[in-house]
């Protein structure tokens, strides 16, 4: 059969038409996909203490470690909380940063530091410690939401006496007396970026403390150093500025999820 020069012309023209068309239709998304909201990296909470002399981190007899037992019966399990040896700084810093460093590449992105929710605190050489890290914390862009002495004692080569500009608040409680006694009084790096709560005496003499297990050598040669250690007028207070802070944090990140989720899109 023969068909006409205009019938082939038409019959051209149609395939032409289809060949043009299949590709841009198998192109098209038959269903749009919904637009994706970046997940955030979630928060995280690190409360870390420090105990004096050559006291073990576990040992419960001591103001620290009580004071971390106690914290972590209630707080979400998620926060992390931890008593070391002042000795151990180092490996506090590592801990803090393998909780902070979420993918795992071994460096610390703006938004990895930015979850960080971390108090410190310390007795004694604990509290020298505390101010220590916090500082090695500050090289590394890390912030700290607050620093806890009490009757903090620095070694030859420390300085526990300036709070660096990434701790948001601290504070200081000291005894005048004995043998070792706690420093007086703190200060702030930058007193526009941290704000010292104050320096806080008391005085053992006219408010002593019970301390039973402590031995005969602290009773004799550091009575108010030991008490500080083991008050629970005083580790009762500075529980409540924890977690003051705590709760806090926690009631924020609530609200900042919740306005997230009614920001969306509705579909």
């Amino acid at each position: 059969m023969r068909w006409s020069a205009s019938i082939r012309a038409s019959i051209a023209a149609v395939a032409i038409l289809i060949s043009t068309t299949l590709p841009l239709l198998h192109a098209v998304d038959p269903a749009p996909r919904p637009a994706t909201t970046p997940t955030a990296v979630p928060a995280c909470s690190i409360v870390v203490g420090f105990v004096g002399g050559f006291v073990n981190h576990d040992n419960p007899h001591h103001g620290p470690v009580r004071l971390a037992q106690r914290i972590r019966e209630t707080v979400p399990k998620d926060t992390y909380v931890r008593v070391f040896e002042n000795r151990r700084r180092k490996q506090a810093y590592e801990a803090i940063f393998r909780l902070l460093d979420t993918d795992h590449d071994g460096t610390l992105s703006s938004q990895e530091k930015a979850r960080a929710r971390i108090i410190l605190f310390g007795q004694s050489w604990g509290g020298a410690a505390t101010v220590l890290l916090a500082r090695d914390l500050g090289r590394a862009g890390v912030p700290v939401l607050l620093t806890v002495q009490v009757d903090s004692v620095a070694k030859a080569w420390q300085n526990d006496g300036v709070i660096p500009d990434n701790v948001a608040e601290a504070v200081n409680f000291y005894q005048p007396h004995g043998i070792i006694h706690g420093r007086a009084r703190i200060t702030a790096a930058d007193p526009t970026k941290t704000e010292i709560l104050g320096n806080y005496l008391t005085d053992y003499r006219k408010e002593p403390v019970e301390c039973p297990e402590a031995s005969w050598v602290d009773r004799v040669f550091t009575p108010g150093h030991m008490q500080s250690e083991c008050d629970p007028r005083l580790w009762s207070r500075i529980e409540g500025m924890v977690r003051q802070r705590l709760s806090s944090f926690e009631t924020s990140a609530n609200a900042s999820a919740a306005a997230s989720v009614e920001a969306q899109p509705q579909r």
